[in-house]
Order: C-alpha cells, then structure tokens, then sequence
C-alpha cells in the first residue's frame, strides 16, 4: 500500500481531477476481495446478522493479510497499510458494498484499526494500544458523547476524573458508545480542573459497566457508566486540558471515511434497482422504460457523483495537510442525506421486495437514517458551517 498512501499532488496544478492510478489499482483489488472473498460469506449470515463467527472470520482476515489489506487506516511504521485519507475513502467506499457495510466494513476482514489519535501517544501507550490492535486484534471504544449533549462536547461533558495521588478517578456517564460491550480497551473524555481530557481506560478496570440501547439498526450501542474507576495518569492521552483539541482531530478526519462509506451503500443499492429495472415487467413494459423509474435513477446517479466528489475532494486536501473542517462537515452532510434519498428511490422502485427482507435494501434504509445522526447530526454542522460563513 506504499504508493497509495504517498500525498497527492495539488489538482489546481493540472486543471483536472481525476483518481490517481494507485488508488485505480487500490479500488480494484477491494473490489475483487469483496466479490470473492467477503461477499459469498456473508450470503451465508442470517439477515440482521452484524458479525461473522470466528470460524468464517478467520481465515478472511489471514486473506487480508497476505493480500496487504490488514488495519489500513494505521502507519506502515506500526504494521498497518499507511493509506492517507485519499485511500482510506477509496477502501471505505468498496468496502461498505456488503450488508453489513453501514457498521463493520468487509464484514471485518481488513481488521480493526485503532483510533487514530493513538498515534499522538507517548512510545508506551504507541505500543500496548496501537501495535497491541493491529497485531493482536484488540477491539476499541471512543467515549465522548453524553446525556446532557453528545453534539456540545466542549461545553457539556460532565464525566469527572480527578487526580488522586499517581491516579486519575472518573465517574460519570457516556451514552450512544459503539461497541463497548466487547471492548479491549478505549479513549475516554473527561473534564479535569484544567478542561476536557483524554485518558486510555483498559475495559476491565473494576468500576465499568456497560447497558445496550435498543435501536432501529441490528446492532446496539451501549451506556458506558464509569464508577470512580481508576486510571493510571500515566495513560492520559496528551496533555492536561488539551483533549477537545485530540477529540476534533479525530472527529473531522473520521468524517472523510464515513461520508464514503454510505455513498459506498448507496451505490449498491442504486445497481439492485437498475438490475431490477432492466428485468422487471410492468404493463407491458419494462420498468426500466417507465420515466418516472428512469428520473429515479438519474437523480440517484446525479445526487451521488456529487457526494463522491465532496468526499473525494477534503480526503484529498486532507493529505495535503490542509484545514478540511468545513469540507469534511460539508462531505458527510452531503452523503448521508443523498444516500438516504438514494435507498429510499431504490426501495420504491422495487416495490414489495424493497422491503423484504430477501434484499439489503430495507436494513440499508434502516442503518442510513441513523447516520444522519453519528459523526455529528446535519443540523450541527449546518449551523457550523453558517456561523464560520457569516464570521467571515
């Protein structure tokens, strides 16, 4: 994945955009992998099923990694693939082309990559909890969202953690944290007397206790409640009060992936309804001749290239080391909205096998309306995005 993760070139300096021949190669061979490999197991899961059994994971993931397609989101340096954000769009997008795309890309074959904030760490937590993730497959959580506001964390994180001798203790509550209950490890936010602070917290320190929370989706995210659980303040990620700085970084470049991954979903769904389209009898007629069909289809494609640009776009200045805030805020509104519309245009066209549960489609359509709400729901980042134009 070398030549994949080198930074691009500034698009301006040729008048053009288009993909880069690596990232041609790069998509192509997630393609295939998922055709061949991640695909035909999946089939074999039941409809709502959110995870492979060891016994079919396994050696998918033993694939994976011959084939150089292991934690590629992570630095070369540390074993992972090293891909830039350009890359990490062009996989997410390919990889999300699975029922299970909305929630564990490849169905998990490409393994579990740590947050990328652990990489701001000292030598020591680089070591037990980024390398431990790449070559052990240790599982994470990020905890930041609260009951008093998840889309205010800078002013509305109330868990504590106060210094108690060589010990931080945290106490308080986190809500809508995806997969806690099985968790090796995570990164917590909390407020200390000098603002808000990340700390590593090791799943199995006494004083943590996780509840589900049953939603539209087949997986659930988790109430993390932490009990005055003591943490070592030697695992305090960065400095003291420096953690709302860790948390945007990684909120804004996760945006990238994210926005790519939906419009990943959504073009699958858009090939079922023009496969169907092409097949399908109606009055004499094949749906694919309808125009009201054909207008579907066409805004669908219209709405998506739109997206894939955005997308493409901040992933791209994003490695050029280039403030994409906005652009990212921009890119995953844009996304998850078209999407949205996308698999509810290919549900209508279906019809009745829309919403069976024979097709992706009805999960799909399930799965996308909550991610108009994960990363950051629309309205925040609108009401961002109008405050920087207004400002300025």
């Amino acid at each position: 994945m070398s030549n994949a993760s080198a930074p691009p070139s500034d698009p301006a300096d040729t008048g053009a955009w288009e993909l880069p021949e690596q990232f041609v190669m790069l998509r192509d061979t997630i393609r295939r992998f998922m055709r061949d490999e991640v695909l035909p197991v999946e089939d074999r899961q039941p409809h709502d099923a959110w995870a492979l059994p060891e016994a079919d994971l396994a050696p998918l993931r033993a694939k994976a990694r011959a084939a150089g397609l292991w934690c590629l989101a992570s630095p070369a340096a540390y074993g992972g693939g090293g891909l830039g954000l350009l890359g990490q769009v062009v996989v997410a997008e390919e990889a999300a082309k699975c029922r299970m795309g909305a929630y564990v890309p490849a169905c998990g074959a490409f393994g579990i990559d740590p947050p990328s904030v652990i990489w701001l760490g000292t030598p020591e937590q680089r070591q037990k909890y980024g390398v431990a993730g790449i070559e052990g497959g240790k599982k994470n959580f990020v905890a930041i969202s609260e009951a008093a506001g998840g889309s205010d964390p800078a002013r509305k994180i109330e868990t504590r953690a106060r210094r108690v001798g060589d010990d931080y203790v945290i106490t308080g509550t986190k809500l809508w944290i995806t997969a806690a209950d099985k968790a090796d490890w995570g990164i917590v936010f909390a407020r200390t007397d000098a603002g808000i602070t990340a700390f590593i917290v090791d799943r199995d320190t006494p004083g943590i206790t996780c509840r589900e929370i049953g939603v539209i989706r087949s997986y659930a995210p988790f109430e993390v409640h932490f009990d005055n659980v003591r943490v070592p303040a030697a695992n305090m990620l960065g400095e003291d009060g420096k953690g709302f700085a860790i948390c945007q970084k990684w909120l804004v470049h996760a945006r990238v992936p994210y926005a790519a991954g939906v419009i990943g979903i959504a073009q699958a769904a858009l090939q079922i309804a023009i496969d169907h389209a092409r097949q399908r009898h109606v009055h004499k007629s094949l749906l694919a001749d309808k125009q009201a069909v054909q207008w579907m289809i066409a805004d669908s494609e219209i709405e998506l290239r739109a997206a894939r640009l955005l997308t493409y776009q901040a992933a791209w200045n994003g490695d050029l080391g280039r403030d994409i805030k906005t652009e990212a805020s921009i890119a995953k509104v844009v996304a998850t909205e078209t999407a949205g519309r996308v698999v509810d245009r290919c549900i209508q066209i279906l019809g009745g096998m829309g919403v069976a549960r024979e097709m992706p489609l009805e999960r799909w359509y399930r799965e996308l309306r909550i991610k108009r709400i994960g990363e950051g729901p629309s309205e925040v980042h609108r009401m961002v995005l109008a405050r920087e134009l207004l400002r300025s």
